[in-house]
């Protein structure tokens, strides 16, 4: 019986990469040269040593200046997710989970002050019991460690557990921890080969939680 809901972050409840994708993407066009969607929806819900900028100068064949792009990346970042909400029907999970009763937390393979400020932003900070990141464990998604760990925080079992994800390496790492997962990819991530997971959603507004856990129970 489903008892918690725990969300990841990025790309689920505030689209943060494909904006990213998207700046990153302008910054190489305006250097001639192309950062394929592919590449990037690869390091979507992980850490990784990729540096795009590593990357473009390998296209490039000469040297750049990393520090230049990278604030250009920040500014230009920032601007754009400023007056970003959050995605569709993830306001209506987050209250129907109250109404159901349920618990809620959050698991992301970010770090704590990014997701802090972010939720804040949103103002979606107070609907979470829970928050795990990169900042608790040693290694992040596709390892379970976060799911297993924000479960321990709110008291569940992980078969008690639904886990909302965008990410091929968040599902696997929900599945992993023994949990239910529903995947709502994004522009972003919709391309990628998920493992077996037990339900997709094009939107959270596709279906009402409450409808979706008594699917999920059949």
């Amino acid at each position: 019986m489903i008892k918690g809901v725990i969300f990841d972050f990025d790309g689920l409840i505030l689209d943060t990469e494909l904006h990213e994708y998207e700046v990153l993407q302008e910054i190489f066009q305006e250097h001639e040269c192309d950062l394929p969607l592919s590449k990037w929806a690869e390091l979507v819900g992980t850490k990784s040593d990729f540096d795009p900028f590593v990357f473009m100068e390998s296209q490039l064949n000469r040297q750049l200046d990393h520090e230049a792009l990278r604030k250009l990346r920040t500014e230009r970042f920032d601007q754009r997710i400023a007056s970003e909400r959050a995605r569709p029907g993830v306001e209506a999970y987050l209250a129907s989970a109250k109404v159901l009763g349920l618990k809620v937390g959050l698991a992301s393979s970010s770090d704590s002050n990014w997701i802090s400020t972010h939720l804040g932003n949103l103002g979606l900070l107070e609907h979470f019991e829970c928050i795990r990141t990169a900042d608790d464990v040693e290694n992040v998604k596709p390892d379970p460690a976060l799911y297993l760990q924000a479960a321990e925080c709110l008291g569940l079992k992980p078969e008690e557990c639904l886990v909302f994800e965008d990410s091929a390496n968040g599902a696997l790492a929900a599945k992993r921890a023994g949990m239910c997962c529903v995947i709502i990819p994004n522009q972003v991530t919709s391309g990628l080969s998920f493992c077996e997971v037990d339900h997709r959603l094009a939107s959270m507004e596709e279906m009402p939680l409450d409808e979706l856990i008594r699917f999920l129970h059949k």
